[in-house]
């Protein structure tokens, strides 16, 4: 099957198969991994098949994936995430503290799936609303470019929460639900044929963008702050329930604050656009749907799980690992998780855990979260062929990616073969020699070969060829110097 033909694929319609084939376009090696991956994927659509009191007996099988940095852990993690349409969300398990310390709450990871998941719905929602909010965003421009046209508005009605949230809060309240007042806006004074003629006329040229420079007043609505700040401590502090959310929900309660500002029409015109499509969204069926997703389909990612590997009486100054682990496991285990969006439950969450692993070993885990981690793969070293084939097979290969920069100032990068392999040689080298960073020291060593030629583009143009003796004449003294590669490369 063609590139094409699988991303227009359904992803519940993708084989294991095909699923790695996907991934082969973007990460280079890791067989296992994929493989584990394509599985757990694949298996996702294989329950929503099942009826429904087996499907509720279903869990997600969670992977622990082994292996150095560099080597696509996170990477294939992503890319399967966007090949499944699903929430998506990355956290590092070192910023979590065990309950009682200061730092991250493990519940806020799943606080962060939710807002990754609605973020998601929100924008499938705008682009399908999209159309009709530009069409309404321009009507709202008209009406501002030819205001004698404009048919009669209604009168804005009063909040009526506006009287008693001011008693509440006092006189700031007040001043800055006074500072905006409200301007009737002007009625048509053109006969009804003439307006509709004009309105046409300027719709077209709006559309067409002559006006796009030009110069106009809109109001814009801003948020109301609460006159005070000390609403709930913080969604992430422990045992806060989500009370920081205190104030978002009276903050909705509260009059818009309307600012007249001078935009282009260009700037008016997508402002508009956002408060329209706004208005056009159920915000309440997009967080409905959101938590669905996210509870059945969404994606964890913890990396640096071995940093929190080990046992109690270890020596060293660390906040209790272990109590980090034991926080971690309900969630992964599943339990349901109070969001601002409502509850989130973890129980078909896929969880995908990574690790180096050079000081400890996937056994320091405690056995239980061992256990909720039943898929493990061990991922391989980059060779100094697997960096070649990073440099010019992926569709994101890193060749290409600077080919497409250095043409933006009119440079004809032409990055020979043999040059190719030396760069590979020389990244493999350094990372045998010095800290071993995978396929990210391939950055670090063509930022150095092409550091020159990025420099001298915009004056220079041209035709580049970059061949092996050029790329030796560039590192040879810095690989070949331990001392240096160490801080160079």
């Amino acid at each position: 099957m063609t590139a094409t033909a699988l991303v227009n694929k359904p992803a519940g319609e993708l084989t294991p198969r095909e699923i790695v084939a996907a991934l082969d376009r973007y990460i280079v090696g890791q067989a296992d991994a994929k493989r584990a991956v394509a599985v757990a994927m694949r298996n996702r659509y294989r329950r929503e098949r099942l009826p429904a009191h087996v499907r509720k007996e279903v869990v997600p099988k969670n992977i622990l994936m082994i292996g150095p940095t560099g080597v696509g852990k996170t990477e294939i993690a992503r890319r399967l995430a966007t090949l499944a349409g699903a929430p998506f969300i990355k956290v590092e398990a070192t910023k979590y503290t065990e309950v009682g310390y200061v730092g991250r709450d493990v519940e806020s990871m799943v606080r962060d799936l939710a807002e990754a998941a609605v973020r998601m719905v929100s924008d499938e929602r705008r682009a399908d609303v999209r159309e009709a909010a530009d069409a309404a965003a321009v009507e709202r421009i008209v009406d501002i470019l030819h205001p004698e046209t404009r048919p009669p508005q209604p009168q804005p009605q009063a909040n009526p929460f506006a009287a008693s949230l001011g008693s509440i809060f006092g006189n700031a309240f007040q001043q800055q639900n006074a500072a905006a007042p409200q301007q009737p806006p002007p009625s048509r004074t053109l006969p009804e044929e003439e307006a509709t003629r004009v309105r046409a006329a300027a719709r077209d040229e709006v559309v067409r963008g002559f006006y796009d420079v030009r110069q106009i007043e809109i109001d814009v609505e801003e948020p109301a702050q609460l006159p005070i700040g000390m609403l709930g401590g913080g969604g992430d502090v422990p045992g806060s329930g989500g009370a920081g959310d205190v104030g978002e929900m009276l903050g909705g309660l509260l009059p818009k604050k309307r600012v007249r500002k001078k935009v282009t029409v260009a700037d008016a015109r997508r402002i508009f656009a956002e408060q329209e499509a706004e208005k056009l969204i159920d915000m309440d069926a997009v967080k409905r749907e959101a938590l669905r997703r996210a509870g059945e389909h969404g994606i964890v990612f913890i990396d640096e799980i071995d940093k929190v590997a080990g046992r109690e009486g270890s020596r060293g100054p660390d906040v209790s690992r272990e109590g980090v682990q034991r926080d971690i496991l309900p969630i992964v285990e599943g339990s349901t998780v109070q969001t601002k969006h409502g509850p989130l439950s973890t129980d078909h969450v896929l969880f995908i855990a990574a690790g180096a692993f050079h000081v400890s070993k996937p056994s320091d885990l405690i056995p239980e979260l061992q256990g909720r981690f039943p898929v493990r793969v061990e991922l391989d070293s980059l060779t100094a062929r697997d960096f070649e084939t990073i440099l010019t097979q992926p569709e994101n290969a890193l060749i290409g990616q600077y080919k497409a920069l250095l043409g933006a100032d009119g440079v004809d990068l032409d990055v020979t073969p043999d040059a190719i392999g030396e760069i590979a040689r020389i990244a493999t080298r350094v990372n045998e020699e010095t800290e071993n960073i995978g396929a990210r020291r391939l950055h670090t060593v063509l930022e150095r070969v092409l550091d020159e030629v990025a420099y001298r583009a915009p004056e220079d143009g041209g035709k580049v060829v970059v061949d092996a003796a050029y790329v030796r004449d560039r590192l040879e003294s810095i690989a070949g110097n331990a001392d240096l590669s160490s801080y160079i490369l």
